[in-house]
């Protein structure tokens, strides 16, 4: 009797324990935890300190409110300078959350959809790749790349719109379904209003898969004589119609007969080397004609903004002028200060020189297109890693398939286990503190970057109404924030020619001012400067110290600005 109860108590126990083996393993446990270790991931990876961006972005948020989209400025003392509202619907958002929430609203705002963007990211290379462990590594490696990137600025938004339109893509090139057609569509007209700057970036990814289709294309005509066979086909229906030249036309057919045999044996031969070739896959996908009808219709949604031909021109005018070519972030990369990018170059290229691992065609396109931007404009780094994670994953897993038994079985057993659960969720919770530790004291704003009592003294002491700053691009964002006009902020493209409407080029001015190529005096008799806000540490105001200059006259210090009143106007 005991016996038989042992018996039946090891059964149970055997039974249930079979049972958790299989919860552990099962792909939603996986999922559940993989999701809620990148979103904790994605909130340490968020900076409390604000970017100077959100600053004007929470005054424009402000201003729309009350007047509406003028496309004109409103914060700086430069009289009648035109502004494209690039981004309005952002602005007003991050103002309405600002207006109800305050500072602690737009940090969490941030958090949110810096998950947001883990999680796209890692269901997006699921559903591409089809593999969760190399998915959840990779989505975890993309977010670190891109941790300087991580700001309350519109491109955040854009970027989980960005993987969602590959989504969207790559399904709609699968099974031809009308919701990815629609869901593009609407990608489209959002990011034209979120962020009409990027807009045209859309039809950058398309392009890929559309100049695999027309190579194919034309390779299957050279192949198998398609125009040879369209002639010979016109002129038999012709000799037909006319009823002569009988012989000749049955040497056409004969002829036509020959290429219809050839065309089979090279057929048979094709299919063999397009299913097995040497590195690159080169297929033609039918689904790729409405693909581009797709995008044509996308091509309308730039229509869809208060800002009339803004989407269209704003690039093209952006690139005509000097802005891109000053500013960090649009500066040419220099790869050997990249270790990430260099990394994940190599890596790249090791796997196709070294393995018998393959690429699509429309891959390789994709992910040396994304190269080239990247070395032309180091901010392109996000995009080379956005997109370009999915074909690395597709690379990996294949090279997993080539290279072992069992693919990526027997990985995936090794890391659902209870030990593997156990380090996995120590590690990342490790690695969440590690990046979250130095900045767990930071300030919303940071008064080293930002000159917040510097302002607390203007807006005591200076008649707003006369005065004329001369400011730095880097703070002139937070003294627009706290209702101080400014000379320029980080809003670049409003005080160049090609959008301000003005002969003046106000940002050049600026950069030649700051670092000391045009004599700051000329450029503030130019424009009637009254006052001037610097960096402690700054050329201009090392030089006014050192000189002890008689027409400044220093009203205010801390450890980082100065404040000056020009006596001589």
């Amino acid at each position: 009797m005991f016996k038989h109860k042992e018996e039946k108590e090891k059964k149970e126990t055997n039974e249930k324990n079979v049972k958790i083996k299989g919860i552990l393993h099962s792909k939603w446990f996986f999922g559940v935890i993989a999701i809620v270790l990148i979103a904790i991931f994605c909130i340490a990876m968020t900076p409390v300190t604000l970017q100077n961006d959100t600053f004007y972005t929470i005054k424009i948020g402000e201003q729309i409110t009350k007047t509406g989209i003028d496309m004109q400025d409103h914060f700086s003392w430069h009289e009648g300078l035109a502004y494209t509202y690039p981004h309005w619907l952002y602005d007003l958002i991050t103002y309405y959350i600002y207006d109800g929430y305050g500072m602690t609203g737009i940090y969490v705002t941030t958090c949110i959809l810096t998950v947001i963007l883990g999680i796209s990211l890692y269901f997006v290379n699921i559903k591409i790749a089809k593999n969760q462990i190399v998915s959840f590594f990779l989505t975890i490696i993309v977010i670190y790349i891109l941790r300087g990137y991580i700001a309350a600025r519109a491109q955040l938004v854009t970027f989980i719109l960005f993987v969602w339109i590959i989504y969207c893509i790559e399904m709609f090139l699968q099974n031809r379904k009308i919701r990815y057609a629609v869901g593009l569509v609407i990608i489209s007209t959002l990011i034209a209003n979120l962020h009409c700057a990027v807009w045209p970036f859309i039809f950058v990814l398309f392009l890929p898969y559309i100049a695999e289709y027309i190579l194919a294309l034309i390779a299957e005509i050279t192949i198998y004589r398609k125009v040879n066979i369209k002639v010979l086909n016109f002129r038999i229906k012709l000799l037909t119609k006319l009823g002569k030249h009988v012989d000749k036309k049955l040497a056409l057919e004969e002829k036509l007969k020959d290429i219809y045999a050839k065309n089979e044996k090279i057929k048979v031969k094709r299919e063999g080397e397009l299913k097995n070739p040497y590195k690159i896959k080169f297929t033609k996908n039918a689904n790729v004609k409405w693909l581009i009808l797709v995008m044509l219709i996308c091509g309308f949604t730039g229509l869809l903004t208060p800002l009339g031909d803004t989407p269209y021109t704003y690039l093209v005018k952006t690139m005509a002028g000097n802005t891109t070519q000053n500013i960090n972030e649009h500066l040419p990369m220099t790869i050997i200060n990249e270790t990430e990018a260099l990394s994940s170059i190599a890596v790249i290229l090791a796997i196709l020189t070294f393995t018998k691992t393959k690429i699509k065609l429309s891959d390789l396109f994709m992910i040396g297109g994304l190269c080239l931007l990247m070395f032309a404009s180091k901010r392109q780094l996000t995009m080379f890693c956005l997109i370009g994670v999915f074909i690395v994953n597709k690379l990996i897993c294949e090279l997993f398939e080539i290279y072992t038994k069992d693919g990526l079985a027997r990985l995936t057993t090794m890391i659902t286990g209870k030990i593997g659960y156990i380090m996995i969720i120590i590690f990342m919770l490790a690695a969440s503190y590690h990046v979250y530790e130095p900045k767990q004291d930071d300030e919303y704003i940071n008064e080293s970057e930002y000159p917040v009592q510097a302002c607390d003294y203007i807006l005591k002491k200076i008649d707003l109404g006369k005065a004329k700053f001369y400011n730095e691009y880097n703070y002139g964002s937070y003294m627009i924030y706290r209702g101080i006009p400014v000379f320029i902020d980080s809003r670049a493209d409003l005080y160049a020619p090609e959008f301000s409407g003005k002969e003046e080029d106000i940002f050049m001015d600026f950069i030649d001012t700051s670092s000391i190529g045009t004599f700051y005096e000329d450029t503030f008799k130019k424009y009637g400067i009254t006052h001037v806000i610097t960096y402690e540490n700054s050329k201009m105001n090392m030089i006014i110290e050192e000189t002890k200059d008689p027409n400044y006259k220093k009203l205010y210090e801390d450890d980082y600005f100065t404040v000056y009143e020009r006596l001589n106007v």
